[in-house]
């Protein structure tokens, strides 16, 4: 059994309300119920309710109109479709009606029981079919939302692996400069002290006699050279790869830094070139530091040691510490050959030589291993160069 279709019609002339009564009671098709609202006021509190199935608004509503209660109820959000009633056929209130939100637009002394049920019935069809066109309009909304976020998805996934796929390609080649350069250098660095130790060999055997006792202790010399250069590079390499393997670990301990130093200049003399010399001052009334004293050696020890390797003959060196509430400073100046500009972005690279020095034996790795000992003893190094007029590092060491 079909349900009843219930209608409110608002009009505060009771007399119009009964005509509308009789022509609803002379719908033949359905069952129609319908309530009166006497005014604009109640009419509005009716419909917030939203008991009826359609509401018939008359125009003439005391010191409001129709219209204005339609656009209201429609901005409060009423979905109920909305007849409006009228004592005149005028076309530029149809027009109102419409552009209102009325779905539909009648004329009082024409309406009939068939014109009624018939612009109900459009009324109530409309509206749902309005409600069926919303809520496919929101299913399609969120199709295309949910499409759009898989489609987002989808292009973060490709960017990530497009990604992944530049930072391999980079890293690749990464690895294959480094195997250029390693091979560079290991062609250069172990071919030139291989060569002397066999020619010098070859040639002790020729001195075998007293009055040729100078010449082969001259080779012996050049011998044990090339071995310790030799020593020197595999001890680079295989501190480097255990920096990069991380079996590395930081240990404190406190030393007296002055005495340190003293002593590790002690230990360069002999690397030193005729005439150089290593000047060494201390500022700060606090000596004892507590730090990793092998990594710091191996710090100062390679910092030293390019300063001697890159600076001429009769050259001085200079060595600075500064001791700081918090904060250790060592500062370590020469006046040697100097960084080219171009080249001092890639000094901490590894195997990499600057054009200037790439006559003056070495691995590229020295740098490199000190900016590793640095990070696992949470320091910093800086530096200054010019071309020909020399280079300062600093390194800086947290106390604390």
């Amino acid at each position: 059994m079909q349900k009843d279709i219930k209608i409110l019609m608002i009009d505060d002339d009771e007399e119009d309300f009964m005509i509308v009564r009789d022509v609803v009671g002379n719908i033949e098709h359905d069952n129609y119920e319908i309530e009166h609202a006497p005014s604009f006021e109640e009419g509005v509190k009716a419909i917030k309710k939203g008991k009826h199935d359609i509401y018939l608004v008359d125009y003439h509503l005391g010191a409001e109109t129709g219209l204005d209660l339609i656009q209201k109820v429609i901005n409060d959000g009423c979905k109920i479709p909305l007849i409006l009633l009228t004592g005149q056929n005028n076309i530029e209130i149809d027009m109102k009606a419409m552009k209102a939100g009325a779905s539909d637009y009648l004329v009082k002394d024409k309406i009939t029981s068939q014109t009624l049920e018939s612009s109900i019935r459009y009324s109530i069809a409309h509206a749902k079919h309005l409600k069926e066109i919303k809520e496919l309009n929101s299913e399609l909304e969120k199709r295309v939302e949910d499409r759009t976020l898989m489609l987002r998805e989808t292009v973060y996934e490709l960017e990530k692996s497009r990604k992944e796929i530049s930072e391999a390609l980079a890293k690749e080649k990464e690895l294959n400069d480094l195997k250029s350069r390693f091979v560079t250098m290991a062609s250069h660095e172990f071919r030139t002290p291989l060569s002397t130790i066999l020619s010098s060999a070859s040639l002790i055997e020729k001195y075998d006699t007293p009055d040729t006792e100078d010449k082969r202790l001259k080779h012996i010399d050049r011998i044990k050279s090339s071995v310790n250069h030799l020593t020197a590079i595999l001890s680079d390499l295989l501190s480097l790869a255990k920096l990069e393997e991380g079996v590395l670990q930081n240990n404190p301990v406190a030393f007296d830094i002055v005495a340190f130093s003293e002593g590790l200049i002690q230990d360069m003399l002999g690397l030193t070139k005729e005439g150089q010399t290593i000047r060494y001052k201390h500022e700060g009334a606090n000596k004892l530091v507590t730090l990793d004293i092998k990594f710091l050696k191996q710090i100062l020890t390679n910092l030293l040691a390019n300063a001697i390797k890159f600076s001429n003959e009769g050259t001085q060196i200079d060595l600075a510490t500064k001791t700081e509430d918090t904060e250790l400073t060592i500062t370590i100046q020469d006046r040697g050959v100097g960084i080219d500009e171009k080249d001092q972005k890639h000094l901490f690279e590894r195997f990499f030589r600057a054009q200037n020095v790439e006559n003056i034996p070495g691995t590229g790795l020295g740098l490199s291993i000190i900016s590793k000992y640095l990070e696992l003893m949470k320091g910093s190094i800086t530096f200054t160069s010019k071309l020909n007029e020399g280079t300062t590092f600093i390194t800086k060491f947290p106390l604390k």
